[in-house]
């Protein structure tokens, strides 16, 4: 297996990388970037080791009896007859149908009869490991029913480096340690179940802007999946010449120890597909990036299953094949072919050898048995239409009903309380202002062209086709239509009903006795002088192939500003798909209360009410920092200019330093840190202990060990642990997420490195444990190619969050 071409050519990403100047001239010819992503070859086979063993030999005896035609037919896509996002070609006479795959990672998208899931955003902000599990398990089991063998998540990249991404709102956090262990949870929870997680987009894919080339006199228009033709967004552009999709430029260390870390994770927890990215990575589109596929993902992280395309992220034939790609989606384009014809002719004339082919579809044949998907898998249960008589799969299961309702309750974060505000106490009349409280207008899977199929419900008056055609239409800041319980794009969900705002509110008034009063559509509401309070719900838009335009918007922050000076107490709840900015009246003396819901999916209005009546306490935390305004952030979307206009750069110097790890290092004070969030209760903190394990070696090499799903096994060893007790002083039973930071010398001032979330029964206090690992306490090391743990002393220190850690301590290594 060859992971590195040379120490040397690995470590030439944290040297010359970044495009330099170009001397003044339009760089127009691609070979001024070669050499910027060091060539690993040949592509690792797949290594059919511990717990793809008996799932190897099985796909290697079908293999074997196909032909070539046959293997390369399956390596590509079809126009698919049904609803699947994409279809695998297919060998007949050997009993092997393909493959169906269906976005997306909060639950199936475009269908009938399914449950709409908590967004990734929501469900890292519950900082809930066991929640994100089961969360896993039930939307995994719905796929599964409906027949679809690969679900396209979850995302773990984009990981929010640029805080107007336009996607960042289906990862879980932009902390890779946080994204990392729930993204774990997450596909452990879908393969569970039987059905392959296509874990997604490796590497680097940090905006939307520019994440496609745009093809000079071209539209890149057709059908793919169960959209309507010419749905799929065009990417050319009126001009004569190709503008190429933007190139994110990543030295050796920020990868591994930032953009990588998740995805180490991914591949420990057994995925079975990653998705590559449309952008391109030191300037070789990701998904035919030898460096990124075999020395990366294949070679380091040993990963065992295959890796597919984004759809229409194919830009190569034989370098694609090299570089480690096993499956292009939708179709085989003029690369690869119709069927994969053109592959063989690759492996006749010599291009390619028919070992890697061979590996290419061992790789997915495996994939299928180590599901258990050769055994009793449903049919394909997605109909291509739904106005003509079609069979249908009811998916939804009533057992799911409690984790969609605790998983939209502990992604909500209360920031703000003043003299306990909150909860409700039989409040005797409300007020209730704001677009975002109420339900869409529309929400209809047959309409067509409708915003349900792509996470448009709240947002149905935009033509959504513009958002995902050129020139990238940007809809807007907000969802003007409706409650937000989903982004825009392939990871829109499909509810089966909408719980909104107001609708639960006023049962719950129907329940007290309570008047409600309320006003969806003003921006500059009467407001009732006897209201015991008054809420506002706003909302922060976010979608698939536009970056968002501001992290704020005028029209809310007027909506707000003017119910709070009529009204002494107005709450503020913001449904939003990403970071929102609170500042213009965050400190108003009667903004008493604000909660960020982020997206719960259709228990929204449901969960909120339970929260705001005491039902329970909050508990959910910010997965990423709240700046006082947008110039504290230190990465901007990257645009097209100057001499690189046809070739986008986007050069990522800020190295790991981005969200909380920038504002520590800047010593920046945000409006709200990251991991911060209130509850009805108080916490004290107690007890610290730190230990090294007994035995555990501590040399600053890893030591020698096998490469097995993940990477090498002795990084994965714990080699200390850290102890606390928490005590719950207040007088509400509630749940606390106690988090570890460490500081490891030469780095960031602090990293997330665990987190525990206990209930605690008020007066009574709970024992954390937080385990180490070496490859926590250790930095990459771009000379070595290794991670090194240093010997001496690491700062270490729990609280509740990144700016309250009340306890501090060591860890010395050696």
């Amino acid at each position: 297996m060859v992971l590195f071409t040379s120490k040397l050519a690995a470590s030439c990403l944290s040297l010359g990388i970044f495009a330099g100047a170009a001397q003044g001239q339009n760089i127009t010819n691609d070979s001024y970037f070669y050499g910027q992503s060091p060539p690993v070859y040949p592509s690792p086979q797949m290594p059919g080791s511990l717990k793809w063993q008996v799932a190897h030999e099985k796909a290697v005896a079908l293999v074997s009896q196909m032909t070539i035609e046959e293997k390369a037919n399956i390596t590509v896509g079809f126009a698919p007859s049904n609803g699947c996002s994409g279809v695998t070609g297919s060998v007949p006479r050997l009993g092997w149908e393909g493959l169906c795959l269906a976005d997306a990672g909060q639950g199936l998208r475009a269908t009938d009869y399914v449950n709409a899931y908590p967004a990734g955003i929501h469900a890292g902000a519950s900082w809930n490991r066991d929640l994100t599990l089961q969360r896993a398990r039930h939307m995994g089991a719905e796929f599964r029913r409906k027949g679809v063998n690969v679900l396209l998540g979850p995302v773990i990249g984009g990981i929010g480096r640029v805080a107007l991404g336009g996607r960042n709102w289906e990862a879980f956090s932009n902390d890779p340690y946080l994204c990392g262990k729930l993204g774990y949870e997450t596909i452990k929870g879908i393969q569970e179940v039987g059905v392959t997680a296509s874990v997604k987009h490796y590497i680097a894919n940090e905006q939307e802007d520019h994440r496609n080339p745009l093809i000079g006199g071209g539209d890149g228009g057709g059908a793919v999946g169960n959209e309507p033709t010419g749905w799929y967004p065009a990417v050319g552009n009126p001009n004569n010449y190709t503008v190429e999709a933007l190139s994110s430029n990543v030295d050796d260390k920020t990868m591994h120890e930032l953009y990588l870390w998740p995805f180490a994770e991914a591949v420990r927890a057994g995925a079975g597909s990653v998705m590559c990215s449309y952008q391109r990575l030191n300037n070789s589109y990701a998904c035919h990036n030898s460096k990124a596929q075999n020395g990366l993902l294949k070679g380091e992280l040993g990963f065992e299953g295959f890796i597919v395309t984004d759809w229409r992220a194919l830009h190569a034939g034989v370098a694609a094949v090299e570089g480690g790609l096993d499956m292009a989606m939708p179709n085989g384009s003029t690369y690869w072919g119709a069927g994969g014809n053109n592959l063989v002719r690759m492996v006749q004339n010599g291009s390619v050898e028919e070992t890697r082919i061979t590996d290419m579809a061992t790789r997915i044949v495996s994939t299928w048995y180590q599901m258990g998907q050769d055994n009793d898998f449903p049919s394909i249960g997605l109909p291509a239409s739904y106005v003509t008589p079609h069979k249908s799969v009811r998916a939804r299961d009533p057992v799911s009903q409690p984790i969609l309702l605790q998983g939209a309750r502990e992604g909500h974060v209360l920031v703000k309380n003043v003299n306990k505000t909150l909860p409700f106490k039989t409040p005797s009349m409300l007020s209730v202002f704001g677009y975002d409280s109420v339900a869409p207008p529309e929400s209809n899977l047959a309409a067509p062209l409708g915003g349900y199929r792509l996470g448009f419900l709240s947002n149905y008056g935009f033509p959504w086709l513009a958002a995902i055609r050129y020139p990238f239409t940007n809809p807007g800041p907000i969802a003007p239509n409706g409650t937000l319980i989903t982004g825009g794009g392939s990871g829109g969900v499909a509810p089966p009903y909408i719980s909104a705002p107001l609708d639960a509110l006023q049962e719950r008034a129907y329940k007290d006795g309570t008047q409600i009063f309320y006003d969806a559509v003003a921006n500059n509401p009467a407001v009732h002088a006897e209201s015991d309070a008054c809420l506002v719900f706003i909302n922060a838009y976010a979608t698939e192939s536009v970056d968002r335009e501001a992290l704020y918007d005028d029209y809310s922050d007027a909506l707000v500003i003017n119910v709070a000076n009529k009204c002494a107490n107005t709450i503020v709840i913001i449904h939003n798909a990403g970071i929102r900015l609170v500042d213009q009246w965050i400190d108003h003396p009667n903004v008493t209360a604000l909660i960020f819901a982020h997206l719960p999916g259709q228990d929204s209005g449901r969960s909120v009410v339970s929260l705001l009546y005491g039902d329970e306490s909050p508990s959910g935390k910010l997965p990423y920092t709240v700046a006082r305004n947008e110039s504290q952030y230190n990465v901007q979307v990257a645009h097209p200019e100057g001499e690189f206009f046809r070739f986008p750069q986007d050069n990522f110097t800020e190295g790991v330093y981005i969200d909380y790890k920038d504002f520590d290092q800047k010593n920046a004070t945000p409006r709200y840190e990251f991991g911060f969030g209130l509850t009805y209760t108080t916490f004290s903190y107690s007890n610290l202990a730190t230990l090294i394990k007994q035995g555990a070696n501590t040399s600053s090499t890893a030591p020698a060990s096998r490469i097995s799903e993940g990477g090498q096994d002795s990084l994965w060893e714990v080699i200390a642990t850290v102890s606390a007790t928490i005590t719950n002083t207040g007088d509400v039973t509630a749940k606390e997420v106690a988090q570890l930071y460490v500081h490891i010398p030469g780095g960031p001032v602090k990293q997330l490195r665990g987190f525990e979330k206990v209930e605690i029964v008020a007066g009574e206090s709970a024992d954390v444990t937080f385990s180490l690992t070496r490859k926590d306490l250790s930095e990459w090391s771009v000379q070595e190619q290794a991670w090194m743990l240093q010997q001496g002393s690491y700062n270490v220190w729990v609280g509740a969050s990144s700016r309250d850690l009340p306890l501090a301590g060591e860890v010395t290594i050696g």
